[in-house]
């Protein structure tokens, strides 16, 4: 069901469509997912947002600067929704705006979903070496303009938004002091000296 949530909302899907989509009878649906249509979408968002947030390092993980994997993640996005013809990348986000109002049941699964995005997302960037606070801010940012720039592409059929976003966030996420493990000269409890994230490449070459 994800897939037709990220393509056509969560009004526009019926259980028909479900039924087809996964090959079952009405009733089998009904018989797992007692609350219909509503719930069988709660457990699409669910397992949509563990399998997204996924994507997150294996996009960053490719550069060791922490600003160019960022802004070179929100390229790939761009290169994504045109290649697609400006399809809907995110049933999550799609979801939440569509029903956020209307919906309470599901406005609670999508909140929990991006709660566990901002959560795996700190742990992450607290990982590549920003402390934790700057870590959750930055990736509220990484979300928040992620999710607007799909948003303004698919209205305005061009990537300029995502790409404009990305080299936003970067810029920001690069004012963000860094721990870099190993060098000398006091810093945090692993002895690491806290240095700006856009030195980082340059840094750990001089300290190899």
């Amino acid at each position: 069901m994800a897939e037709l949530l990220r393509v056509q909302g969560y009004a526009a899907t019926g259980l028909q469509q479900l039924a087809r989509a996964a090959q079952a009878p009405i009733g089998s649906i009904y018989h797992h997912f007692r609350g219909g249509k509503r719930e069988v979408a709660a457990a699409a968002l669910r397992q949509a947002g563990a399998a997204y947030i996924q994507l997150l390092p294996l996009l960053l993980d490719q550069h060791a600067d922490l600003p160019a994997a960022i802004e070179g993640a929100f390229a790939a996005a761009a290169e994504d929704i045109a290649n697609t013809g400006w399809a809907n990348m995110c049933p999550v986000g799609t979801v939440a705006a569509e029903i956020a109002d209307t919906e309470p049941e599901l406005r609670q699964v999508a909140a929990e979903v991006i709660a566990s995005w901002v959560d795996e997302g700190t742990r992450y960037l607290a990982g590549r070496g920003l402390a934790q606070a700057d870590a959750r801010t930055g990736m509220y940012a990484v979300l928040s303009a992620l999710e607007g720039g799909f948003l303004l592409a698919r209205a305005q059929r061009t990537v300029e938004p995502l790409l404009a976003a990305g080299h936003a966030v970067s810029a920001y996420i690069a004012t963000m002091p860094l721990w870099v493990p190993g060098v000398q000269g006091g810093g945090d409890a692993s002895g690491g000296d806290v240095v700006h994230v856009a030195g980082d490449a340059h840094l750990r070459g001089e300290q190899g």
